[in-house]
C-alpha cells in the first residue's frame, strides 16, 4: 500500500553498492533518495534538504552514524525525522547504542526488502502523527492566548466597573488573590447619600469568565442602588432577582452584604452562605460571628427570598472581619485545611488589633498552603463619623431650569410601610432642586432619620432605650422586625415645601405619624454631643438643620434647610 505521499529519505551509507541497493528499494516505493557516503556529509545534507526521513549506516569514516544522528535530532527541533541505523551489530549493548543516539529503529544487514518497506511506513505514521500533534498543540496555544486577551479585556472593563466605588478608604484592608484571571471573588464598597458604607463579599460558583458574567450585574445593582440611598433589603432583593432572572441553575453567589454607619455606630448585616465574618469588639476583645442564614443569592425566586438583616451597636475602633471559603479552604503540602480553628486561634492570639489584618496574611503565608479557591479577606472599621469623607455627587446642569416653588405630601400606610423605603424616591425629588444638591448627605441624613422615628417610635410604638446596651440593642430590632411584620395600619406622612427666599431658597420638612407622641421637652434637653446608642437620632435632626423641632406630643417633626445662590 502506497503512503498518502511521497517523502524524500536520506541514506547514508560508506559502502557504494549499499547505497545503490537501498537507493533502488526506496525508489521502488515511490520516495525521492538523497545520498551520503558519511556523517559529516549527511548532517550537511540534512541541513540543506531537511529529508523526512534517514536511512543512518552506524559505522562510517570522518563522522560515525552515532554522532551524525545526535546533530541531525538536533537539527530537526520538535519536528519528529525517524532515524533507522542500519547496522551489522548484534550486540546487545551496541544495538541499545543506536537508539540512545537518536535513532527510533534498526535494521540488520543483509537487508530485506519487505521488512524495510514496512519500517519506512511505520515512521511515516509516527512522523504524521508527531506533525498532528505539533499542529492541534500551536492551535491550542493560539486559540488559549485569544481568550486570555479577551479575558484581559473583559477584566479591564470589569475592574472599572466593580471597583468604582471607596475600597481605597481609610477604613477598608482587603486581601483578593484570584484563583483565575478573573476573580470568583467580587468585593464591592460604596458609600450612601447619608454617608454610611455599605460593603459585599460575594463568592460565585465557579472561576474565570463565567464568575464574571453574573459579578457584572451584581455590581451595577450594588452601585446604582447605593448611591440612590436604598437600604440593605431593597438592594438584596433586586440583586437576588437579577441573578435568578440571568444565571443558570447551577450557578448562584453566596455573598455578605453589610451597612456601616458612621453616625448611628451600627453594622446591619445579611450573610447567605458565606464562611462566618466577625464582629471584633476592639474594648472587650469580644469576637461576636456573623453567621450565614440565608441562602445565597440567585437561588430563591424573589417571592420566596428573605431580606431579613440582623443590627449590631459598635465603638469607634471596632471593625468587622469578612472572608471567603477560599482562606479556610487553603491546604498545605500534606493536604491540611488552614480552616476555621487556626483562624480563631489568630484572634484569639492577637495583642494588637491594628495588625490583625496582617497578622492573618502572614499566617496564611507561612501556612505555604496552595489555594483551591479564591482567597477573599476584607476588614472594615468604624470610624469617627468626622473622619468620613465621601465624595459627592456630580452634576453638571446650570441649575437654572430647577424647580424653587413647590409643595408635595404623602402618606405611607401599612402594608407599604412594610416592604417600601421611600427615602431613595424623596431624596431624588428634593435633588432636582440645585440649590440643596451641596447639602445632599446631610439631607439624607435628616429624612431617613425623621422617618425611622416616625416608623419606629410612632408607628411601632418601640423604646428607644431598649438600645441602652449592646443586648437591648439587639432586642430593639428583634421587635422591630416582629412588629413591622405583623404591622396592619397606621401611616408616616411626609411634607416637603420649597420657597425662594432672597437670593436662595428655604425646604421645610413635616413629617407626622400615627403613634403616641413622647416626651418632646425631655427629649429636647438631651446634649447635642449625646453618645449613647439610643437617642442618636434627634440629635442628629439637631445638628444637621435648622429651626428643628417636634409639636403634637412629638407626632410630629419639622426641620428646615436654607441655601444661597450659586455664583
Amino acid at each position: 500500500m502506497q503512503p498518502l505521499e511521497p517523502l524524500t529519505v536520506l541514506i547514508a551509507e560508506d559502502s557504494a553498492a549499499d547505497r545503490l541497493l537501498l537507493s533502488t528499494i526506496v525508489r521502488r516505493q515511490g520516495h525521492e533518495v538523497l545520498t551520503a557516503a558519511n556523517g559529516a556529509e549527511a548532517v550537511e545534507v540534512f541541513r540543506r534538504e531537511q529529508p523526512h526521513l534517514v536511512l543512518m549506516d552506524a559505522m562510517m569514516p570522518v563522522m560515525d552514524g552515532f554522532e551524525a544522528a545526535r546533530q541531525i535530532k538536533t537539527l530537526a527541533g520538535e519536528s519528529l525525522v525517524p532515524i533507522i541505523f542500519l547496522t551489522s551489530l548484534t550486540e546487545s549493548e551496541a544495538l541499545a547504542r543506536c537508539l540512545e543516539a537518536g535513532g527510533d529503529d534498526f535494521l540488520a544487514k543483509p537487508y530485506n526488502q519487505v521488512i524495510l518497506t514496512a519500517k519506512i511506513k511505520a515512521m511515516d505514521r509516527l512522523r504524521r502523527l508527531q506533525a498532528t500533534v505539533l499542529q492541534q498543540r500551536d492551535l491550542i496555544a493560539r486559540h488559549h492566548d485569544y481568550l486570555l486577551n479577551e479575558q484581559r479585556v473583559a477584566k479591564a472593563v470589569f475592574d472599572k466597573v466593580a471597583h468604582s466605588g471607596c475600597l481605597s478608604a481609610p477604613n477598608i484592608r482587603y486581601l483578593q488573590s484570584p484563583y483565575a484571571l478573573f476573580n470568583g471573588d467580587l468585593l464591592l464598597a460604596a458609600y450612601t447619600p447619608a454617608g454610611d458604607m455599605h460593603v459585599l463579599l460575594g463568592d460565585f460558583t465557579g472561576h474565570g469568565l463565567p464568575a464574571a458574567v453574573g459579578a457584572m450585574p451584581l455590581a451595577e445593582v450594588f452601585y446604582g442602588m447605593t448611591a440612590k440611598g436604598y437600604g440593605l433589603a431593597e438592594t438584596l432583593r433586586e440583586m437576588n432577582a437579577k441573578l435568578k432572572r440571568i444565571l443558570p441553575v447551577d450557578m448562584f453567589c453566596c455573598a455578605t452584604l453589610l451597612s456601616l454607619s458612621f453616625q448611628r455606630r451600627t453594622v446591619e448585616v445579611w450573610n447567605g452562605g458565606m464562611p462566618d465574618g466577625y464582629l471584633h469588639c476592639i474594648a472587650t476583645g469580644e469576637r461576636k460571628p456573623l453567621a450565614a442564614r440565608h441562602l445565597p443569592l440567585g437561588v430563591l425566586s424573589p417571592q420566596a427570598f428573605n431580606d431579613r438583616t440582623e443590627v449590631h451597636s459598635m465603638a469607634v475602633s471596632d471593625r468587622v472581619f469578612l472572608l471567603s471559603d477560599g482562606v479556610i479552604d487553603t491546604c498545605d503540602a500534606q493536604d491540611q485545611l488552614f480552616g476555621v480553628e487556626r483562624l480563631q486561634q489568630l484572634f484569639a492570639a492577637n495583642r494588637q488589633p491594628d495588625h490583625l489584618f496582617e497578622e492573618i496574611e502572614q499566617a496564611l503565608h507561612d501556612f505555604g498552603g496552595e489555594a483551591r479557591d479564591d482567597v477573599s479577606m476584607v476588614e472594615v472599621s468604624l470610624l469617627e463619623a468626622a473622619q468620613v469623607s465621601p465624595s459627592a455627587p456630580v452634576y453638571s446642569d446650570s441649575g437654572q431650569s430647577c424647580p424653587l416653588d413647590w409643595s408635595v405630601s404623602f402618606e405611607f400606610r401599612g402594608a407599604t410601610l412594610k416592604r417600601f423605603n421611600p427615602m431613595p424616591y424623596l431624596l431624588q425629588l428634593l435633588l432636582e432642586v440645585h440649590g440643596l444638591r451641596a447639602q445632599s448627605g446631610a439631607l439624607y441624613s435628616v429624612l431617613a432619620e425623621l422617618y425611622s422615628n416616625a416608623l419606629e417610635h410612632g408607628v411601632l410604638g418601640l423604646d428607644s432605650s431598649l438600645k441602652r446596651d449592646a443586648q437591648g440593642f439587639a432586642r430593639y430590632y428583634e421587635q422591630r422586625n416582629a412588629r413591622l411584620d405583623a404591622l396592619q395600619d397606621g401611616y408616616v406622612r411626609v411634607h416637603l415645601k420649597v420657597t425662594p427666599e432672597g437670593e436662595g431658597g428655604c425646604l421645610a420638612i413635616r413629617v407626622e405619624d400615627s403613634g403616641k407622641g413622647f416626651d418632646v421637652t425631655r427629649v429636647m434637653q438631651r446634649p447635642l454631643d449625646d453618645v449613647r446608642l439610643s437617642g442618636r437620632g434627634v440629635s442628629l435632626i439637631r445638628q444637621l438643620g435648622r429651626n428643628a423641632g417636634w409639636s403634637d406630643d412629638g407626632r410630629s417633626a419639622h426641620v428646615e434647610f436654607f441655601w444661597e445662590a450659586l455664583a
